[in-house]
């Protein structure tokens, strides 16, 4: 469902100290940012890239993953990902990693 306009609004956007750590670089967020609010949803199983685009109309919970890591395996948790979580209400966008869950 990518497309080149933003699908829904982001809310406030958060991080938590863990994602702050392994992905100093604001610009590389602000890039996975871009991707999540556009419908990339990254490297979610297809189930959930289709929970994430009936979310997008219906407005429940949106969830990406990146890697870290781009040269690395990025299932949709492990070591080498960083989720992006808006909230249903669209009152809040957070980077946090899987085990911050």
């Amino acid at each position: 469902m990518t497309t080149k306009k933003p699908l829904f609004e982001l809310g406030q956007i958060v991080a938590t100290p863990g994602v702050l750590e392994a992905i100093p670089n604001q610009i590389a967020l602000l890039v996975l940012l871009s991707r999540h609010v556009r419908g990339n949803w990254g490297c979610v199983c297809a189930d959930d890239a289709a929970a994430n685009d009936a979310a997008v109309t219906e407005g429940d919970r949106i969830l990406s993953a990146f890697p870290i890591n781009p040269n690395k395996v990025c299932a949709d948790h492990g070591d080498n990902c960083v989720w992006i979580i808006t909230e249903a209400d669209r009152s809040v966008t957070t980077f946090l990693l899987p085990d911050e869950y």
